[in-house]
């Protein structure tokens, strides 16, 4: 039983915790939008998540050793890709993020390079794992991470090239970076951070004004500030049951940004309350605990690099959504994972997930 153990052992909890998010994602999705020009969207993400669950299943199926075997061909397909979409990507609000397939369907490179990064961090720990990593090792692995992204930063798309980050910081961590390596990257890269926002010359204008503009909403509240500032009014006037769905003034009186997408937490807090959000975020972590669990029981190096690195951006993307909507976080325009509206972003989270999936199932084939 070479192929696969058995769908016994797919996780099922897992995907039942799945299902529930989606099925929330949807009503949320449809309750958000019944009002504007964007009703009906959740019928299209009844379609990206019927995809996903597809996608999910068949990619559980193909041995993820196989998959991080020709991980270098992908990352050069995606990289190539990454650096086309200046030329000819399709150019919306300003940013050139997606290129445009036959049939009207957009496709976004920078997500799938995500899943890419993931593979291609477990294969180059693999051989160095537990034998302390030199200055040499980071260098290189900082190049693999860096370049896709510094393209994507370049799209502008600052949202997705911050995910990238954490698959490169797990990757060091499970990989045994010395602490004091650690320590000194930390200030570098602290200190580099913070002269590329000062110098205005890394970010966009309308990058900046989003990182500064959440310290203090108020200072420009019909501009940088109004997305934040609406957000805050959605989730206060919430309290502790919601309005109801359907109900909400600020997402259904069209105040509040882009329900479905970045805002999805902040129209879900409106709609049902302080007990709603926390019901959410308790499916959330009992889906982060099922992933660490899945990395655990890993039957190889390669499969605890590829869970642990779902898990790390799963994390970031959820703390950055959630902290965005309360203003704990600069506004940008992470989406939040199983809840948000997109294509790209539904099937890279099943994917990824279909990838765990598929590592569980081989936890007991040599």
């Amino acid at each position: 039983m070479q192929r696969f153990s058995s769908y016994r052992d797919f996780d099922w909890p897992l995907l039942t915790l799945i299902a529930i998010l989606s099925v929330i994602s949807v009503l949320e999705i449809k309750s958000a939008t019944a009002m504007t020009k964007f009703h009906g969207f959740d019928h299209k993400q009844i379609g990206f998540l019927a995809v996903g669950l597809f996608l999910m299943f068949v990619i559980s199926l193909i041995d993820y050793h196989l998959l991080v075997d020709i991980v270098p061909w992908l990352y050069g397909i995606f990289l190539a890709l990454l650096i086309a979409v200046p030329f000819v990507g399709t150019k919306v609000l300003g940013a050139r993020r997606w290129i445009k397939l036959p049939g009207g369907v957009h496709f976004q490179p920078s997500e799938w390079m995500k899943l890419v990064l993931i593979l291609s961090v477990a294969r180059f720990f693999w051989p160095r794992a537990g034998r302390g990593l030199s200055w040499t090792d980071i260098g290189k692995a900082f190049a693999l991470v860096g370049i896709p992204l510094l393209l994507v930063l370049k799209q502008p798309d600052l949202g997705t090239s911050l995910t990238y980050v954490p698959i490169l910081a797990i990757g060091l961590f499970l990989g045994g970076i010395d602490w004091r390596k650690a320590t000194i990257l930390i200030v570098i890269f602290a200190a580099i951070g913070f002269g590329a926002v000062k110098s205005g010359k890394v970010l966009k204008p309308f990058q900046l004004a989003r990182l500064t503009s959440f310290m203090d909403p108020n200072l420009d509240p019909k501009g940088t500030g109004y997305q934040i500032r609406q957000s805050m009014i959605a989730v206060g006037s919430g309290g502790l049951w919601g309005k109801g769905a359907n109900q909400g003034t600020q997402t259904q009186g069209d105040f509040l940004p882009i329900p479905y997408t970045d805002f999805i937490f902040a129209a879900l807090s409106e709609e049902h309350g302080f007990v709603g959000a926390v019901v959410v975020l308790m499916l959330y972590f009992l889906v982060l605990m099922r992933l660490i669990q899945n990395a655990q029981t890993a039957s190889d190096i390669p499969g605890t690099f590829i869970v642990m690195g779902v898990v790390s951006v799963i994390v970031f993307q959820i703390a950055v959504n959630v902290g965005m909507v309360v203003d704990l976080m600069p506004v940008t325009g992470i989406p939040l994972p199983l809840l948000s509206y997109g294509g790209s972003s539904v099937l890279f989270t099943f994917l990824a997930l279909g990838i765990v999936m598929n590592i569980r199932m081989r936890r007991f084939v040599n």
